[in-house]
C-alpha cells in the first residue's frame, strides 16, 4: 500500500472547478481506475474520490469529519457552525437522533408534512390559474416553504411565507459561489436566525403554544448527553437545517416535471391517479438530476481507500453526482430508467444523491424519506390534479452552475385544476 504523490505547488484546479461545476470531478475520476485523484483546490491539497469504497470511507464509523471541509460562506449558508453536521462521534449521534425521530422513525411526521404540502399546493392552484403562466421552480419553493413553516410550528401566513421563502431558497442558490448575492443571502439568513431564536425562547417560556411533537417543540426541548438545552442560537441553526432542505426539494420537483415532459408515457401512467412506479420514478429523478455535486471531509485518522494510504488531516472530496452517473456502478447512467428500482433504504454505497451510509449512525442526510415523499406527491399533483401547457423554453441544464436546474425554471402556461 502506498500514498498518492503530492501535486505540484503550482497545480491548482480552482478555476476549472468553478468553470465545470458538476462535471469537474466526473471528468477526472471516470477515466481513472481506481477512481481516486490528488490535486489542489484553493491552494489546498485534496484527494478526490468516487464510488462505493469512497462512500464507505466517508460514511462508516468516525473516520471523516465535516469540520473544516468546506469554504466559510458555503458552511455559513448551509450547515453553519455548531450544527449537527459539524459534530462527530457520540455528540453527533445523540443530536442526529433528534432529526431521525422527526424525519424517519415517526412516519406520521412525514405524512403530516406531505399533507400540508398537498393542501398548500391545491390552495395555490386558483391563483396559478388566474396568472396563467408560472415558473414551477419558484412556485414549488414557495409552496414547500409554506408547508415547512406550518409543519415546524412556525408562522405560515402569507406575510411570513413571502418573507421567509426567498431567504430559505437563497441559502441554497448562493451556497456554491461567492458574489454580491451571496452577501445578501448571508445577511438575510442572519435576520431569520434572530427571528427563530425569539420563537425558540417563546416556546421554552410557554408564551407561545405549539402542537405536541411540532419540530420547534422538539428542538426547543432537546437536551444533549449532559442534559443541557441547546443555546437559542444553535437551536435556530438546527431549525434552519430542517426548513432549508425542505425548500431545496423544489429543485428535484422541477427536474421531475421536466422528466414528465420528456417522458410522456410516465406522465400518462400517473394521470389516472395510479401510484404504480411512482416511487421508482421519484428515486430515478434523484439519481439522474444534479443536486449536490460533492461533499467534503477531513480524515480524523489514517485510512485506506482503493489501496492508497491516506494520512490523518487529509482533505477529501467525495463525488456524489459522478458516483450516480458512473457506468461502473450504473448501466447506461445517462439514461432515465425508473425500472432500476432504486431506494434510499437499500443501496447505501452506489445510490448516493444525498450521501451514503446508515442514516442514524453516519453523516447521511436524515431527510431522504421526506424528500422522496414530497417529490412523489408533487408528481401526483402535476399529473392527476392539474393540467397545463409547456411552452417552448430553454430546458437545458447548465452543469457548470452549482446549484443548477432547467435554465427557464420550467415555465407552465394555461394552468388549470382537473
Amino acid at each position: 500500500m502506498s500514498g498518492l504523490p503530492k501535486p505540484p505547488i503550482l497545480e491548482d484546479q480552482t478555476l476549472a472547478l468553478l468553470r465545470e461545476g458538476y462535471l469537474f470531478l466526473p471528468r477526472r475520476l471516470a477515466t481513472r481506475t481506481p477512481p481516486i485523484w490528488r490535486t489542489r483546490l484553493m491552494l489546498r491539497d485534496v484527494v478526490c474520490v468516487s464510488g462505493p469504497e469512497a462512500a464507505e470511507l466517508f460514511y462508516t464509523g468516525d473516520t471523516v469529519t465535516r469540520r473544516g471541509a468546506m469554504p466559510g460562506t458555503t458552511l455559513r449558508l448551509l450547515q453553519d457552525k455548531h450544527s449537527v453536521q459539524q459534530l462527530d462521534g457520540e455528540a453527533h449521534r445523540h443530536r442526529k437522533a433528534m432529526f431521525v425521530r422527526m424525519l424517519v422513525s415517526h412516519s406520521s411526521n412525514v405524512d403530516d408534512l406531505v399533507t400540508r404540502f398537498e393542501d398548500a399546493w391545491l390552495r395555490r392552484l386558483a391563483a396559478w390559474e388566474r396568472r396563467g403562466r408560472i415558473s414551477l421552480a419558484a412556485a414549488a419553493e414557495t409552496t414547500l416553504a409554506e408547508a415547512a413553516l406550518s409543519w415546524a410550528g412556525l408562522p405560515a401566513n402569507q406575510q411570513s411565507v413571502e418573507r421567509d421563502a426567498p431567504v430559505l431558497a437563497g441559502m441554497v442558490e448562493n451556497a456554491g459561489r461567492f458574489r454580491p448575492a451571496t452577501v445578501t443571502a448571508l445577511l438575510r439568513r442572519r435576520r431569520m436566525e434572530r427571528r427563530l431564536q425569539a420563537e425558540i425562547r417563546a416556546v421554552r417560556s410557554g408564551s407561545r403554544k405549539v402542537r405536541e411533537g411540532a419540530p420547534i417543540a422538539e428542538i426547543a426541548g432537546y437536551r444533549d448527553a449532559d442534559g443541557r438545552p441547546l443555546p437559542a442560537s444553535v437551536a435556530a441553526v438546527e431549525m434552519l437545517n430542517l426548513l432549508r432542505p425542505i425548500v431545496a426539494v423544489g429543485r428535484y420537483i422541477t427536474f421531475a416535471a421536466a422528466m414528465l415532459h420528456q417522458k410522456p408515457a410516465w406522465r400518462e401512467r400517473f394521470a389516472d391517479g395510479s401510484r404504480e412506479g411512482l416511487i421508482q420514478f421519484t428515486e430515478e429523478v434523484r439519481r439522474y438530476a444534479p443536486f449536490f455535486p460533492f461533499v467534503g471531509g477531513i480524515l480524523m485518522r489514517d485510512a485506506e481507500c482503493y489501496g492508497y494510504r491516506l494520512q490523518k488531516g487529509q482533505w477529501l472530496l467525495f463525488d456524489l453526482y459522478g458516483t450516480c452517473h458512473d457506468p461502473r456502478w450504473f448501466t447506461e447512467p445517462d439514461a432515465f430508467r425508473p425500472e432500476r428500482d432504486l431506494s434510499w433504504q437499500k443501496d447505501r454505497k452506489r445510490f448516493v444523491p444525498q450521501g451514503g451510509g446508515e442514516t442514524a449512525q453516519s453523516h447521511r442526510c436524515p431527510g431522504e424519506k421526506a424528500t422522496v415523499a414530497l417529490i412523489a406527491e408533487a408528481v401526483r399533483l402535476l399529473t392527476y390534479h392539474m393540467v397545463f401547457d409547456v411552452p417552448e423554453q430553454e430546458l437545458d441544464v447548465p452543469l457548470g452552475t452549482v446549484p443548477t436546474g432547467p435554465a427557464s425554471g420550467f415555465i407552465l402556461e394555461n394552468v388549470r385544476k382537473r
